[in-house]
């Protein structure tokens, strides 16, 4: 798991109007560090010429300075469309030091309006990134994002680009070149030659679906367990500008032959979310361009914001890693072995169908679950259960905890529709245990009541003296996964509820009846992601000494239900601090992938206990599991040092 935060700065570099040169886009920036400063290479583009027929912008390449790798100054014009295989434009350089000279591979554009054959790869060469002191045609066929290796390679020069970008229906080919001498590059008879077999040097897997297109983005970073490359995604890229998906991915490759992958993220780092990536000349992109890697393990990524703006974004890199790993993935979180822990009883009517949700609270040293229980005739009510040590139950009771009771929450007589009381929330506050649960008659909307009861009397199981449920939420608006922070924010009760598809906040004076009234937004859907359908609250938030740890639960477009990690501001907890860019926990094991709900883990209850966290979830809405996880570390990746 890993996290991934935007430059407070950003954009880096906007259009420059005084600028003719750039005055429409500074993007796709590639970073290359010298003598302590860091010199950003990156595509200008600048007005159409007016006596030409065209009305096509020229790109060109500027280059920037900056001591901290985010203020840069002193543009200027660094690489001009001046020969007739690049006259117009030059565009997405990537740099490279290699064997004590720059190379700068560059997008050339020799014909308008441009066609997939005008389309190749150049490059220039410099010894100090003052002076370019030659220019080379690369590919004598359709190409574009070129990246050099900044070491040889079992003795050879190596080269990442893709091949045929610009010829749809025809898929992109991602390539891996191997010459002798640099000079190989910009050899005719080179090209030829390799054209014969070069179906061997193609990387393979990159692509999860046909609809999706890649392009290699910012030059390979060594690492200790590779070659990493992060590289554009798109998903849908056949299927329209308006149904596309434009992110940023990474993979790694074999560090003795390239051509292997032997990690990858399960999805994308970074989708446009921002202003600056969601509007410019080309909306709703971002595109990675280069890497830079500080001396602590940050790892910082350049990319174009709209195909107008450079901008930047950091992540601790053996975070990364760690999630490009799929040995390293599943060491995180550690399935209980008696999962699943509870499963429908037959002999019990309101448990006969199923036993899942489970909600969660600690009262002594006794974790208390309460989980959902389903009749054969879909009425909802809840179970109970406990644990001692966390990971298995030492009791579950044969009676319910909690059954339906008010007409809000009750089906007609004789009908099968889902109804009752469902996936309940504990927080217990002072000596009072606050549920709240969804509370649904199947007839109109859902919505969320709240009930109370002495945390004595929970503990000893005396179910009769829950009070009266009262509603929370409008009957106007489907509500669920609503929960009650354990201690007041400001002098106020905060309470998190979903409206779909946003988690949101809103504050009470008391508990009484602390009726929703107000959305204020904390977190949303991302696009192209894990959570990009919609998200909802987990486990009501836990206190830690870096913030509120916040458990939510999100949907993708394929309807799977995996779990992720927030981090929420201590004092002001409507700020998101960090959220997961992977899940925490997801569909692996049968008991998860299988059931009334295929493919979803879904919880209502975690608890912190020492060093750990214990989180109780249910599988494919069937049955009751548990899982731990280490705390501390989970707080770090959330809350890095280094960014």
């Amino acid at each position: 798991m890993y996290v991934i935060r935007r430059s407070t700065h950003n954009p880096l570099l906007v259009p420059v109007p005084d600028y003719s040169w750039q005055s429409l886009g500074t993007f796709n920036g590639c970073p290359v560090e010298k003598d302590g400063t860091v010199h950003l290479l990156y595509r200008a583009m600048g007005r159409s010429n007016a006596l030409s027929n065209s009305s096509n912008q020229l790109s060109s390449i500027g280059k920037a300075i900056s001591s901290d790798g985010e203020h840069f100054r002193g543009w200027e014009r660094f690489l001009v469309p001046d020969t007739e295989w690049d006259c117009f434009g030059c565009e997405d350089p990537r740099v490279t030091r290699f064997e004590g000279k720059y190379y700068i591979f560059y997008t050339a554009i020799s014909e308008m309006p441009p066609r997939a054959e005008g389309i190749r790869v150049g490059v220039a060469v410099s010894s100090d990134l003052k002076t370019v002191e030659e220019k080379h045609l690369i590919t004598p066929f359709n190409a574009k994002a070129m990246a050099l290796f900044p070491e040889r390679i079992r003795g050879k020069v190596a080269v990442l680009f893709s091949m045929d970008t610009d010829r749809p229906p025809e898929p992109v080919k991602m390539m891996l070149v191997a010459c002798d001498e640099i000079s190989d590059l910009w050899d005719a008879g080179f090209w030829e030659s390799w054209k014969k077999g070069s179906e061997r040097d193609r990387i393979t897997g990159i692509v999860r679906r046909k609809e999706d297109h890649v392009e290699v983005g910012a030059p390979p970073l060594k690492t200790k367990e590779g070659w990493l490359m992060i590289y554009s995604y798109i998903q849908d890229y056949y299927r329209g500008m308006e149904k596309r998906t434009v992110g940023i991915e990474g993979v790694l490759l074999d560090s003795e032959d390239p051509r292997k992958i032997i990690g990858r993220t399960k999805g994308p780092i970074l989708t446009p979310e921002e202003v600056y990536e969601r509007y410019g000349m080309v909306p709703d992109v971002v595109f990675p361009s280069g890497t830079l890697l500080s001396s602590d393990g940050r790892l910082d990524i350049y990319y174009g914001g709209a195909d107008t703006t450079c901008a930047k974004a950091s992540l601790n890199l053996d975070d990364l890693l760690g999630a490009m790993m799929p040995e390293r993935r599943s060491s995180f979180v550690k399935r209980s072995p008696g999962n699943p822990l509870l499963e429908k009883n037959p002999e019990h009517a309101w448990e006969a169908k199923a036993a899942f949700n489970p909600a969660a609270v600690e009262i002594g040293k006794k974790i208390h679950i309460l989980y959902r229980a389903m009749s054969r005739d879909n009425t909802s009510s809840m179970g109970y259960a406990m644990s001692r040590d966390g990971m298995t139950l030492s009791e579950v009771s044969d009676t319910p905890a909690y059954l339906p009771r008010e007409s809000f929450e009750m089906k007609p007589p004789g009908s099968s529709v889902n109804s009752g009381c469902e996936d309940a929330r504990l927080t217990k506050i002072g000596r009072t245990i606050y549920m709240t649960y969804t509370a649904y008659d199947g007839a109109h909307n859902t919505r969320v009541a709240l009930s109370k009861i002495s945390a004595g009397d929970f503990a000893a199981k005396r179910w009769g003296k829950w009070s009266i449920p009262v509603l929370l939420t409008p009957p106007h608006v489907n509500e669920k996964n609503l929960c009650i922070f354990p201690k007041k924010i400001r002098g106020k009760y905060m309470i998190l509820h979903r409206i779909d598809p946003v988690i949101c906040a809103d504050f009470a004076k008391d508990l009484s009846r602390p009726e929703v009234t107000r959305c204020i937004e904390v977190m949303g859907p991302r696009p192209g992601t894990w959570d990009s359908r919609k998200i909802g609250i987990a486990a009501p938030p836990l206190e830690t000494k870096e913030g509120w740890l916040l458990i939510y639960h999100g949907v993708s477009r394929s309807k799977t239900y995996r779990l992720g990690a927030a981090l929420l501001d201590r004092k002001d907890p409507t700020k998101l601090l960090a959220r997961t860019e992977d899940p925490i926990l997801e569909p692996v094991e049968e008991y998860e992938k299988v059931g009334q709900e295929h493919n979803v883990v879904f919880s209502c209850g975690a608890v912190i206990r020492g060093k750990d966290l214990f989180v109780y979830y249910g599988g494919a809405d069937q049955v009751v599991c548990a899982a731990q996880l280490p705390l501390m570390r989970l707080l770090r990746i959330l809350k890095p040092k280094n960014l």
